[in-house]
């Protein structure tokens, strides 16, 4: 039953991102998101009974987390199974990595885990039902979804804790030689000079995906890089074999909100009925791509996964998104590759950086970009190890507050 439902869930994402035209697939979403509505929606307390949908945010859902789930788990149960077995009453409780301190809990049913499993299999490896991939998956959180995917006869999936030391697992890593790595963009930009490593196909995941990440890791794997955009709230995205990302509208509805020439989305996932994510704004700013993509896919492409909302540049009534800011070190100086930006108060930004390399031309197209905006910011350089660890890479931030 397990691989039948990943296996239907496999097929049926084939069969909607096949070529069609987009109005004909919006036509299709907009019957399944309906259907969802009627059906699913109104069994869990939050919503019986109610007309609206709706906009909800993480602090929102947390709140009142019995009141989004069918089971009527409390978030206080949620973390003590977390913590333990993951398990309650035979679904599965899993969490955000907490980039910001401010963890998600989500519960999925042992349907929703092979269903998941098939979608993800069906976009990232279409091909897996006549070879067998070797998938090593790289990540500082273990969830029940690699378990899943563990259990099937599809794929040898390996977890390597990030949480670890690196090289305590990197042989471990050189003896598997897997087909497929999935990966943040920084943990690829260190293996990929490990020259005994010879994936088919990398996937970078977790992260933003700056470009001169993404050109280390092509050039070291020599194969293109792929990127799978998930989070606490599902799949949302996965590149084609074009190498574009495409958002998940065939299991994830979105809506947008402008940030200036950015988004925000706001999502639906219509496909699951265990806990009910409905209108739920993310912190994630995207750059929708205006033109179809070559592979013929009706699904929404993206140009790129930009950054966090909470990490736009707030000067007053002037806001700056990190997309702008990372461009402005970068293209300042070619021998820049790593950094850090962060905004420490009201008008002060501190660039930091492992060596000297570039820092005064950084400064000066910092200071520039503030000025051209009318901004009085006081731009600071530090010298000091750019270190990497089992924590998302955010090489824009604000602190503010410290976060």
């Amino acid at each position: 039953m397990r691989r039948m439902r990943a296996l239907m869930a496999f097929v049926r994402t084939r069969w909607v991102s096949r070529r069609r035209s987009r109005a004909a697939f919006l036509r299709w979403q907009e019957r399944a998101f309906a259907r969802w509505l009627r059906r699913d929606v109104p069994g869990v307390p939050f919503y019986a009974g109610r007309a609206d949908l709706p906009v909800l945010g993480k602090a929102e859902l947390m709140a009142a987390f019995a009141a989004f789930n069918r089971a009527g788990i409390t978030a206080e149960q949620g973390w003590a199974a977390f913590a333990g077995s993951r398990q309650i009453d035979g679904l599965t409780v899993g969490a955000s990595t907490g980039t910001s301190g401010n963890r998600g809990l989500f519960v999925i049913s042992e349907a929703e885990r092979f269903q998941w499993l098939g979608v993800m299999l069906a976009k990232a490896l279409p091909d897996v039902w006549r070879r067998r991939h070797r998938v090593a998956v790289i990540l500082p959180l273990h969830t029940a979804l690699y378990d899943s995917a563990g259990q099937s006869r599809m794929l040898r999936l390996s977890f390597y804790d990030l949480n670890r030391d690196w090289s305590s697992w990197l042989e471990d890593l050189r003896l598997e030689q897997p087909t497929v790595i999935v990966a943040p963009p920084k943990v690829l930009v260190w293996l990929a000079g490990q020259a005994r490593l010879r994936p088919e196909r990398v996937f970078s995941a977790a992260e933003t995906l700056d470009p001169p990440d993404r050109a280390a890791i092509e050039a070291g794997f020599g194969v293109p890089l792929g990127q799978i955009y998930m989070a606490t709230e599902g799949l949302l995205g996965v590149s084609c074999a074009q190498g574009v990302l495409h958002l998940a509208e065939d299991v994830v509805r979105f809506e947008f909100e402008p940030v200036g020439d950015l988004v925000s989305p706001i999502v639906s996932s219509f496909t699951r009925r265990t806990q009910i994510l409905a209108r739920y704004r993310m912190n994630d700013l995207l750059r929708l791509s205006e033109r179809p993509c070559a592979c013929g896919s009706p699904l929404q492409a993206v140009d790129e996964v930009v950054g966090r909302a909470d990490d736009v540049f707030r000067f007053g009534a002037v806001w700056i998104t990190p997309d702008v800011l990372r461009n402005a070190v970068l293209d300042a100086d070619r021998g820049i590759t790593d950094f850090r930006l962060e905004q420490r108060g009201a008008s002060i930004v501190v660039l930091t950086l492992a060596d000297e390399t570039g820092m005064a031309a950084a400064l000066a197209a910092l200071r520039a970009l503030f000025a051209a905006r009318g901004l009085e910011v006081a731009v600071v350089g530090e010298m000091a190890p750019l270190q990497s660890d089992a924590r998302k890479l955010r090489r824009v931030r604000v602190a503010l507050d410290g976060g």
